[in-house]
């Protein structure tokens, strides 16, 4: 009898250790499994794996306005033109000159683009306040209302582009040259920390802001209203708390942005160069406000 148990009695055993096995392998693997966590394709992207926010401007920066943090940064270095980003300096060096904004201005024939050959819709002999001129060439980008600008500059252009290079300098804009007011020259040239820097000082004189920041508006020149729209659709959106605002374009530059703005409770600078695709530069500016805000949702409490 007893040598018939004893077999029986291994059986029992070797059962029993290999439910215990099974069951311990079980308990590691979803111990492994909750350590882990779930994987979600939407999680969001930490700050460290910000190589992995893939932007078509081949220039970005995002730099915090308050303590000049690099949040995000790709080929900061590089000069580039900067077209109509331009107008920013145009702004800045106008309202440092404490000139009269009331005072009309007519636009000359001499304001006309020789360059680029770009159209617009003031002609010459239209009469507008330095203010109406002001506007329009920050909001919508008209080249013709900056060239004035610049021509009745005490002085003229010349003096007006020399002041635009000195104030360059003065700011620490060491990667920037100016030669004409517009950005339709290819040789106005500038790095992303130098645009920061300039951003950030326009907004000494909070009507850069305001009038960069404007939706839409409608001035009247000879007899007629010529009605204007903000050239960041960002803007016209109406989804964004934008505090600066400036578009450019010419084929040299390709699209350029920048903007002052608060995204993830942080008060940010963002600039954008080098975009080539028609909307890039503005899926590009969504991209970063996701990767901003869904970072912001993760980041641990202190």
């Amino acid at each position: 009898m007893h040598t018939q148990q004893q077999p029986r009695t291994l059986h029992r055993l070797e059962k029993i250790i290999v439910i215990f096995a099974i069951a311990f392998a079980l308990a590691l693997t979803i111990g492994f499994a909750q350590a882990a966590g779930p994987k979600r394709k939407s999680q969001p992207l930490p700050p460290e794996d910000a190589e992995h926010l893939f932007l078509r401007s081949n220039v970005a920066l995002v730099q915090d306005a308050l303590n000049g943090e690099t949040v995000f940064a790709k080929n900061t270095g590089a000069v580039l033109p900067i077209a109509s980003i331009t107008k920013v300096m145009t702004a800045l060096v106008l309202l440092d000159a404490n000139v009269d904004l009331n005072q009309r201005v007519a636009v000359s024939g001499d304001d006309q683009d020789f360059l680029k050959g770009t159209r617009s819709r003031l002609r010459p002999g239209a009469v507008l306040t330095r203010d109406e001129l002001l506007l329009i060439a920050l909001m919508a980008s008209e080249n013709r209302a900056a060239a004035a600008l610049a021509r009745t500059y005490p002085g003229g252009t010349d003096v007006f582009v020399r002041a635009m290079n000195a104030k360059a300098q003065a700011l620490g804009m060491h990667d920037t040259h100016f030669t004409d007011p517009t950005g339709l020259s290819p040789e106005n040239v500038s790095s992303a920390r130098d645009l920061a820097r300039l951003v950030l000082a326009a907004q000494q004189h909070p009507v850069i802001g305001q009038y960069s920041t404007r939706e839409s508006a409608t001035v009247y020149a000879l007899g007629r209203p010529i009605a204007y729209r903000n050239t960041n659709g960002l803007v016209r959106a109406g989804q964004w708390d934008i505090g600066l605002s400036k578009t450019g374009y010419i084929s040299e530059a390709g699209r350029c942005l920048v903007m002052r703005v608060k995204l993830a409770s942080r008060d940010l600078v963002v600039v954008l160069l080098d975009s080539w695709g028609k909307y890039s530069r503005i899926g590009d500016a969504n991209r970063i406000r996701k990767w901003l805000e869904t970072s912001a949702a993760v980041k641990p409490k202190t």
